[in-house]
């Protein structure tokens, strides 16, 4: 490594440990030390490894497409529009029908049921009608019996479609009043009198691009016909209750006839919310027309063509403020890139609204947010759903504030913190009721050593001519519950069968978050039986119906609490029993470590189960859970959307090369808050997935559409995600140490979407090191490109 390369790499420091070090608050360090034997401790807030992983390391856990086949499976692929807008007047698949293998092809006219999908906005069909909106548009399916002889023969069906006008840039659609949605304002106070008698004011706009969920395992789906007109699908799906219904729904049944299964997801990010429904309606329809089991597999590059990213976002904003930094006055309009349908994107753009105050009181403020309908694949949920586009736009505007004054730009995040009294209630009429904000990040800039760090890096600026630095610390506070109100409900069932092992399953989906692992924890202690006699089966709809997608953070909140009641009904009834046996009170009789205990005998769990089915008592529950206290009007956008909010904050330090644009992250410090930690391993690992996925969202992963509407990054070849050699040299994390004030799950809080953001730090680090450069930070254009930074910087038009 020559000189050059080390000032690039190295950081300038920290503590030892960075935020792992900060033991003055007895913060929970990120490594995992030695623990007592298992069964001889509660299960929650040990960390467990992961149920799945032995199975996945040795090759044996199955996703769909692992599945043995049964006899007479074909299988389907998709036939894709060239382009981008344009009416379909005509399908040739004689091509393809006359090649080996091919058994069939699937069109719009062999739907029984609704040609469009059963969602909320009924704009998305099945498979293009009489018009194509995107490149990548599913117009069919070639069926055959091989993946690799569909794929081919669906290449070979001419399509006879006349061109239409394209919509491919957010603004322009905007302009055009081209909207999926109608727009949505949310308004406190009076901006443009606080903005008139603001002492600073500055305007601007920022682009942010969209994201590649990029899971392990592609999108999938294996549709059996039953008899009697039943149907059984395996679906990689966060929420097979909709598959249920969408499937249903376009073959014209009852809900009741559709059982949709799935025992885990190669990954979803979101990714897998909405849009594996459409591969299991395609595989149910093809099924149905051939009669015989279908299986949907999409290899990457039509994954890449035909499912919907993260939302791009573009904004206009005008901010007053004070002399100290602090803001005044706010208007922003945010501009949604939501492709060419509904999906999710007017839950994702409300989030956007709810989080674009982030951590900061915002007393007089108008935030107009505008659904944009463009000829691209229609985007959906990823992590985040919309928060990470709101939380961006504000920090970027804070930076800019902090550059304008010539101010610590922490010092300026600080001063715009909720507060308490008057600066207590956003701008969507929430009450900040269990604020950490000051004492967390005031925790981490101490433990990291922000301020030191701080001058030795504009020394470091002032000494090196091409190599520039960047620290940025950054907040975040994250709003937990699905915004769709109804959806915060869960249910689970637990079965203890006769021999005393127990077996598990709940309305949640597993894609390697941990969550069956946690939820199994909350049963085990529940019924005070060791972590290991706890098995989970395979989410169906056949077992728990009606349940919400596994999304917005609050899987283990609403199933870990419904398996919890469900256990806790069968504690009671075996304490009860025993009590009976012993003639004592039922609160007397305690169950833990495998035993049963009253203030007369100690007896095993194995034995109490026995002698209870003896006597006919009930060793299964269901158990349901809705979240409290949520409400507020849609219209609006007003009330209480969230149950509560998780915090954290990052310090990330970088350094940009301003001859290449290139950048790198050299050392992250994280503090997050995750309550009461069920499983610290996972929590950790959460964590870090997390932010790192947030990374390659504001530096590496771009997605580029051509003019004729064509994704060009559309493999792993054109598309960079974060690898091992762009991790920090340090990262370290550390849990805050305080228990959710809310009555949640073993007073933990939600972890999987909150830590994406604090690596809004590394973006911010990144305006500090172009600033620091003598460029424009306000020009630099999400994600950080080498190309972005060197625009920035003023070398590139």
């Amino acid at each position: 490594m020559n000189a050059r390369e080390k000032e690039f790499t190295s950081s300038s420091g920290g503590g030892p440990g960075g935020a792992a070090d900060a033991g003055e608050r007895n913060l929970a360090p990120a490594t995992v030390s030695p623990h007592a034997p298992a069964g001889s401790r509660p299960a929650v807030g040990s960390p467990h490894i992961h149920e799945s992983a032995r199975a996945q390391v040795a090759g044996r856990a199955t996703y769909v497409d692992d599945m043995t086949e049964l006899k007479g499976t074909l299988h389907a692929a998709p036939i894709l529009s060239p382009v981008a807008h344009g009416r379909l007047r005509g399908v040739d698949p004689k091509a393809a029908l006359d090649l080996p293998g091919v058994r069939g092809v699937v069109l719009a006219g062999d739907i029984p049921g609704d040609p469009v999908l059963a969602t909320f906005v009924h704009d998305e069909p099945i498979f293009a009608l009489d018009t194509v909106e995107h490149v990548g548009q599913v117009i069919g399916l070639v069926v055959a019996d091989s993946a690799l002889a569909a794929r081919r023969a669906a290449r070979q069906v001419r399509l006879d479609i006349e061109p239409l006008p394209a919509l491919l840039d957010v603004r322009a659609a905007h302009a055009a009043r081209s909207y999926v949605l109608p727009p949505v304002t949310v308004r406190r106070g009076e901006p443009e009198a606080a903005l008139a008698a603001s002492p600073h004011r500055l305007c601007g706009q920022l682009e942010v691009g969209g994201q590649e969920h990029f899971y392990l395992e592609g999108q999938v789906a294996y549709a059996i016909p039953l008899e009697q007109g039943q149907w059984h699908i395996h679906s990689s799906t966060q929420h097979p209750g909709e598959v249920q219904h969408w499937v249903a729904h376009a073959l014209h049944l009852e809900n009741s006839a559709v059982t949709v299964e799935c025992r885990r997801m190669g990954g979803g990010f979101g990714g897998k919310e909405t849009q594996a429904g459409h591969m299991a309606v395609w595989a149910a329809l093809a099924a149905r027309k051939l009669g015989r089991p279908v299986k949907l597999r999409l290899d990457r590059d039509d994954d890449f063509m035909i499912t919907g990213k993260r939302h791009p976002f573009a904004y206009d904003w005008e901010v007053g403020f004070d002399d100290i930094g602090r803001i005044t006055a706010l208007k922003m309009a945010m501009l949604a890139n939501c492709g060419f349908s509904a999906d999710l994107s007017g839950p994702v753009a409300d989030r956007a609204i709810f989080h674009s105050d982030n951590a900061y009181f915002l007393s007089d403020v108008e935030i107009a947010s505008y659904r944009c309908k463009t000829n691209v694949q229609s985007h959906t949920a990823f992590r985040g759903f919309g928060g990470p586009q709101g939380v961006v736009a504000i920090e970027a505007i804070i930076g800019d504030i902090a550059r304008h004054l010539g101010l610590d730009p922490l010092a300026v995040r600080q001063r715009n913190f909720y507060g308490v009294g008057e600066r207590d209630v956003t701008h969507y009429q929430m009450k900040v009721e269990d604020n950490i904000l000051e004492p967390l990040v005031n925790t981490l800039a101490r433990s990291c050593g922000y301020a030191e760090r701080r001058q030795r890096i504009a020394q470091w600026n002032a000494d090196s001519p091409v190599v520039k630095r960047g620290l940025a610390l950054t907040p975040v506070k994250f709003g937990i519950s699905f915004t769709a109100t109804f959806f915060n409900q869960a249910g689970a069932l637990v079965h203890v069968f006769t021999d005393g092992s127990v077996q598990l399953n709940h309305g949640g989906t597993e894609m390697g978050q941990g969550l069956h692992t946690k939820i199994m924890q909350v049963v085990a202690d529940e019924l005070g039986v060791p972590f290991e006699r706890v098995r989970v089966t395979a989410t169906e709809t056949g077992k728990v119906p009606n349940a919400s997608a596994t999304a917005a953070s609050a899987g283990t909140d609403l199933n870990g609490r419904a398996a919890q009641y469900a256990a806790r009904n069968i504690r009671d009834n075996l304490a009860a029993f025993v009590a009976g046996l012993d003639g004592c009170g039922a609160g007397a009789v305690r169950l833990r470590r495998g035993e049963v205990i009253s203030p007369k005998a100690t007896r095993s769990f194995d034995e109490v189960v026995k002698l209870a089915y003896a006597n006919r008592i009930q060793l299964w529950s269901d158990g349901f859970y809705r979240t409290p206290k949520i409400h507020y009007d849609k219209v609006t956008l007003t009330g209480r959307p969230f149950y509560y909010f998780s915090y954290g904050a990052a310090c990330s330090e970088v350094a940009i090369d301003t001859l290449t644009g290139e950048s790198r992250v050299l050392a992250v410090d994280i503090l997050h808050d995750v309550g009461t930690s069920i499983n610290p391993a996972i929590d950790v690992g959460q964590i870090e997935g997390g932010f790192i996925q947030g990374m390659g969202w504001l530096t590496c992963e771009q997605l580029v559409w051509n003019e004729q509407g064509v994704l060009t990054t559309h493999a792993p070849s054109t598309y960079k995600i974060p690898a091992t050699g762009d991790l920090p040299t340090r990262l370290a994390v550390a849990l805050w140490p305080e228990a959710n004030r809310e009555d949640n799950v073993g007073g933990s809080k939600a972890v999987g979407e909150p830590p994406f953001m604090l690596a809004i730090s590394v973006w911010e680090a990144i305006r500090e090191a172009v600033a620091a450069a003598g460029g424009d930070a306000s020009r630099l254009v999400a994600p950080a490109t080498p190309e972005h930074v060197l625009r920035a910087l003023g070398g590139v038009g």
